[in-house]
């Protein structure tokens, strides 16, 4: 099992809406680091830990949990949507999804500031200078730290 740190600004799709739906789409990665661990490293049944971008404040809202792994992006191939690739194919895609269900939504929402001062997080790859990955891997350390700070 791993453990992830993905990225989802909340107006768009944030921690109510996955705890509404239950499950739903990871989809519209289009950065091909961040579509390289999803397509390759993601495995079913590993956890999350759904962090709130471009938001005041940031940080992590609440865990979930891979339950399907990489399917090209549907996405990618409709023409009407954001996330559209022309040169994206169905026999040939570029981009891929995961399928994500809710675990928890924290009792304590842990803000980024909160996550630079813990000392056990220095390493966590969403406070490195410059990172601006929608999933980035984590340690088994890394995840206890911050799901203890949630609960």
């Amino acid at each position: 099992m791993a453990y992830w740190l993905m990225k989802s600004e909340p107006d768009v799709f944030g921690i109510d809406d996955l705890q509404r739906v239950q499950t739903a789409i990871w989809d519209g990665v289009r950065n091909y680091q961040a579509r390289n661990f999803l397509r390759d490293q993601m495995h079913v049944n590993d956890e999350v830990l759904f962090y709130h971008s471009n938001a005041r404040p940031a940080g992590v809202a609440g865990r979930a949990k891979v339950v399907r792994t990489a399917y090209p992006d549907p996405t990618a191939f409709d023409p009407k949507h954001r996330y559209y690739d022309p040169k994206s194919q169905p026999e040939n895609p570029r981009w891929y999804a995961v399928d994500v269900a809710f675990v928890e939504k924290f009792r304590h929402f842990v803000t980024l500031d909160e996550l630079r001062q813990h000392p056990a997080l220095t390493d966590l790859l969403v406070l490195k200078r410059g990172n601006r990955l929608s999933i980035t891997p984590m340690t088994a350390g890394e995840w206890e730290v911050i799901v203890g700070l949630g609960h």
